[in-house]
């Protein structure tokens, strides 16, 4: 063996030796993977947190420890990645589930480094049991999403009990002037005619008036009372997607958001504007239920000086509403038992901080709805 030979032998062995003891005494479970998602390597804590042996899995793909609903998304996430570059979790991390040896699933956070090898993509996992945590926060989750249908349920309680008090009127007088229209037109001469017109003269102010009366409410229902501060929106739409996947029955969409710390600060009440976000998405969600690969897309930039967009853009089926009827006006929804409020309490809201909000959608392409917001100087 030439003294080149042994060098690299030497410095070969060296190395083996040193992932051996990162892999043996690294506290968080750790994962080494291939960029086709074989394991690599398989590290003691790895062993004692998923009940497998290291040569029981190395080889195999990694996505056979993940639970079902990442395993079945995985392949596409890592073939995405390679193609355009968008990360999802390298070096971001958030919690997924984990299957173990006894197939069970646990709640674990995952962090991901990459590195290149000699021209070879490699994937270093680092996985962190947060059964605990997440036990903590879903109690808290919970008993927030009770409180939250609990003051739900009342607010509409109290607002169908004011609309109905308060439409009861003008309703009333609409449906009489229509029947006593109606009778006059039996036997219909020059004077009946005018006492019709006159009545449907009358009938249609009292329908304005009941428009009036749902344009109130639906101000009282979405404007309240709010401080505008200087906010950062990349926490803000985080927190709406966080809350977004709380209570969905059925598919979860993915949610891709990259924050960008470029962006200025907005003048904004926080609550109210993360109301905005997550009942743009909630809307999506529902709209992707029955879309193979359910994908959402949040990004926010600055579009004009002063002025920061922020866009909720999907790939289910668009918008199908009557051409001639914004979906911003109250009581339309293409959703079976929705009320048709949502989208016109965020319009009140967004316009409340002198911004505006609109949708670019059209039918078999997805939804895309933007609003505005003034930027804190």
């Amino acid at each position: 063996m030439s003294a080149e030979q042994e060098r690299t032998a030497s410095t070969d062995a060296y190395e083996g030796a040193l992932l051996e003891t990162v892999l043996a005494s690294v506290p968080d479970a750790m994962i080494v993977i291939d960029a086709a998602g074989a394991i690599l390597a398989f590290s003691r804590s790895a062993e004692v947190l998923f009940g497998h042996a290291a040569s029981e899995v190395v080889g195999r793909n990694v996505s056979e420890l993940m639970g079902d609903r990442d395993r079945a998304h995985h392949d596409r996430y890592m073939t995405n990645y390679i193609a355009t570059g968008e990360k999802q979790i390298i070096g971001i991390g958030r919690v997924v589930e984990a299957k173990l040896a006894d197939g069970s699933e646990i709640p674990v956070h995952l962090t991901i480094a990459e590195t290149n090898v000699d021209g070879r993509r490699i994937f270093a996992g680092y996985i962190r049991d947060v059964t605990k945590e997440q036990a903590a926060d879903h109690r808290l989750s919970r008993l927030q999403a009770e409180l939250s249908s609990f003051s739900r349920l009342s607010a509409v309680g109290t607002m169908a009990s004011a609309m109905a008090h308060e439409l009861n009127q003008p309703l009333t007088a609409v449906a009489n002037y229509l029947e006593a229209a109606r009778d006059l037109l039996k036997d219909p001469d020059a004077e009946t005619v005018a006492m019709v017109r006159e009545a449907l003269d009358a009938a249609a102010g009292q329908s304005i008036r009941a428009g009036q009366i749902v344009r109130k409410l639906r101000d009282y229902v979405s404007r309240g009372e709010f401080e505008k501060r200087p906010v950062d929106m990349n926490p803000v739409i985080q927190e709406a997607i966080a809350v977004s996947k709380i209570g969905v029955e059925g598919q979860i969409p993915r949610i891709a958001f990259q924050p960008d710390e470029s962006i200025p600060k907005v003048l904004v009440d926080r609550l109210q504007i993360r109301q905005v976000v997550l009942n743009l998405i909630r809307n999506a969600t529902d709209a992707l239920a029955d879309t193979d690969n359910p994908l959402i897309r949040v990004s926010a930039w600055v579009s004009k000086p002063g002025t920061l967009l922020v866009e909720v853009r999907d790939n289910g089926p668009g918008l199908s509403l009557d051409d001639e009827r914004s979906p911003f006006e109250p009581f339309q929804s293409s959703k079976s038992d929705g009320m048709g409020l949502g989208l016109s309490i965020c319009q009140t809201i967004v316009e409340a901080h002198d911004g505006e909000i609109w949708t670019e959608s059209e039918p078999d392409t997805g939804a895309i709805f933007r609003f505005s917001l003034i930027a804190a100087e």
